[in-house]
This record gives C-alpha cells, sequence and structure tokens, in this order.
C-alpha cells in the first residue's frame, strides 16, 4: 500500500506541468520567516549597544572591573564576571563527565530494550523542561543539602553551579550520543576484529573519533548556561549590591554572590536612567561572553571534525 502510494506521488510529480507554485510560495514564506526574525535581533542589538556602548567607551575597563554598587557612576560589573567565570568552570566540571560517561554507556554498552529507549525519551523530554523548574529543583534540594553540608544560607556558587549542571545534563547527553553515534560502525568492527576489548575500541577509536562533536555541544550547552536567569534568580543570588570584602577562595564559593545575568536583571529594574544604560552595557558584556564560547566551539569543531 505504502509502495503503490508513493508511486503515485511520484509519477503525479513527474507529469506535472508548469511550476510549482505550491512549494515556491512555502519557500518564501520560509524566507520571509527568516528575514522578520534576522531583523527583529537586528534591532534589539543595535538598540543595546546604541545604548551600551557609552558606558562601556566612557569608562571602559573601570566598568568591567568595579564592584555592584547603589551609585550608576561607580557600579560595575566585576562581581559578576567573576561569578559567571566560577560558574562556568563548575557546571563544566559537574556536567560534562556526568554526561559524557552517561552517553558513553547509553551508546556503547547499554542493550537495546525498553528501559533504554525509555531512559532516553526521558532525557530528550527533560532537555525541553524550562529553567525555571530546575531553579525550583535547586532552591528544593540543592540550596537545603548545601546549607546542611557548608552552614550558611546555601545561596552560593556552588549551588548555583549544581543547579545548571543538572539544566545542561540532558543537552551534554543528547549532543554526545549523537557524536557517538556518528561515528562509522566499521571503526568499530575494525578494533574488534584484532581483538581489542570494547573498552579498548571505545577509549582508543570511538571517543577520539567522537571528541569534536562531544567538545562543541559541551561548549555550547555551556554557553547556554551561562544565560540563564531564571535558576540564579530562584536559588536567591544577589541581583543589586552586596559586599565581599577580603574574602578567601572557599569564602567566594559559598557566600553571596552575583552573576552577569543577575546583574542585568537587577539593573533593568531599577527605575533610574543611568541604570538603565549600565544594563545595556551588561547585556553587551554578555553577549560578548556567549559569543566568545559560541566561538570557540565552532573553531575547535573546524579544526577536529573528521568526515567519514
Amino acid at each position: 500500500m505504502t509502495t503503490s502510494a508513493t508511486s503515485i506521488v511520484v509519477s503525479r510529480s513527474l507529469s506535472a506541468r508548469g511550476r510549482d507554485w505550491r512549494g515556491l510560495a512555502f519557500q518564501a514564506l520560509l524566507l520571509f520567516s527568516l528575514l522578520l526574525a534576522l531583523s527583529v535581533l537586528a534591532v534589539l542589538i543595535t538598540d543595546v549597544f546604541t545604548r551600551g556602548w557609552p558606558i562601556l567607551q566612557e569608562r571602559g575597563a573601570d566598568f568591567l572591573t568595579s564592584p555592584l554598587s547603589t551609585r550608576p557612576a561607580a557600579a560595575g560589573i566585576g562581581q559578576g564576571i567573576m561569578g559567571t567565570v566560577l560558574i562556568a568552570i563548575f557546571t563544566a566540571l559537574f556536567a560534562f563527565p556526568i554526561g559524557v560517561m552517561t552517553a558513553v554507556y547509553l551508546e556503547e554498552y547499554a542493550v537495546d530494550n525498553r528501559l533504554t529507549r525509555l531512559i532516553t525519551v526521558n532525557i530528550r523530554n527533560l532537555a525541553g523542561v524550562p529553567s525555571v523548574v530546575y531553579g525550583l529543583l535547586g532552591l528544593a534540594v540543592f540550596v537545603p543539602l548545601m546549607a546542611g553540608l557548608m552552614g550558611g544560607t546555601g545561596r552560593n556558587v556552588v549551588t548555583a553551579s549544581i543547579t545548571l549542571s543538572v539544566l545542561v545534563l540532558p543537552i551534554v547527553i543528547i549532543t554526545a550520543s549523537e557524536a557517538l553515534r556518528a561515528v562509522p560502525q566499521t571503526l568499530r568492527e575494525g578494533g574488534y576484529g584484532v581483538g581489542a576489548s570494547r573498552w579498548d575500541v571505545t577509549r582508543r577509536l570511538v571517543l577520539p573519533a567522537a571528541g569534536p562533536g562531544i567538545l562543541t555541544g559541551t561548549v555550547l550547552s555551556l554557553s547556554r548556561a551561562l544565560g540563564e536567569t531564571a535558576p540564579l534568580v530562584v536559588i536567591g543570588a544577589s541581583a543589586t549590591f552586596f559586599s565581599t570584602g577580603n574574602q578567601s577562595f572557599l569564602e567566594s564559593l559559598f557566600g553571596s554572590f552575583t552573576a552577569l545575568p543577575m546583574i542585568v536583571f537587577g539593573w533593568s529594574t531599577r527605575p533610574q536612567d543611568e541604570f538603565r544604560a549600565l544594563t545595556a552595557a551588561a547585556i553587551v558584556a554578555l553577549l560578548v561572553v556567549t559569543l566568545f564560547a559560541n566561538a570557540v566551539a565552532i573553531l575547535l569543531r573546524n579544526k577536529y571534525e573528521r568526515t567519514w
């Protein structure tokens, strides 16, 4: 039945005369949607740069290194940059090893049965859960756990990193699985043919071949984590002003913290026009950080990508 229906469609397409106006109309609609999305994005970016560039041009490095302040003339994003860097490092340390090992198990070791397919479907579903849900998870589980282990309120860089790790973990697993699945089966069969064990084939052949795809996916997922605001708002990151004093490294990890998305959120809620200009400048800095991470991912992919 399917074969006959397919042959009928093909024969009608081959025998049709004139232009495919419906196809052309659909292509034009897709092009219009693309141009509309790019136009909106261009307007937003232009508006942000127009508002934020005078601040960056006037204050320069002082804006990037100054701490938060209630005075617009003295406020900067130095603490936000430090918090974002720390969160990025710990998110990578928490999420990437677990995500890659999970993907390796699902693709190279797990048997294809109902349980494995159920786990895979649930991982893909978790990748589409709104980020605020993960923030609620962090507030209900990780904040009390960290408060019990380390004391204090539990609202710190480590808690934020664990929450964001859970947020990006499904994406890391999916991208790593796709990269492992793209490795030709003949490469594995060649390893087994010379007497190598499954571990040797996975470690010496499959993982190096899938490495560029895994690395690209993980860097892109990390860039998404750096721009998330909702989980940080829920778990209680500082948005406006706090004093760090002469904190040690451990105190900065388990004490009050902030990040660039939180600074953008906090300044955007303040009524002063000066803080609106500072908000635009902070958005520019966050865009630069995100674009830098994406550029690193593209360079790594182009350098190590293999064509099979």
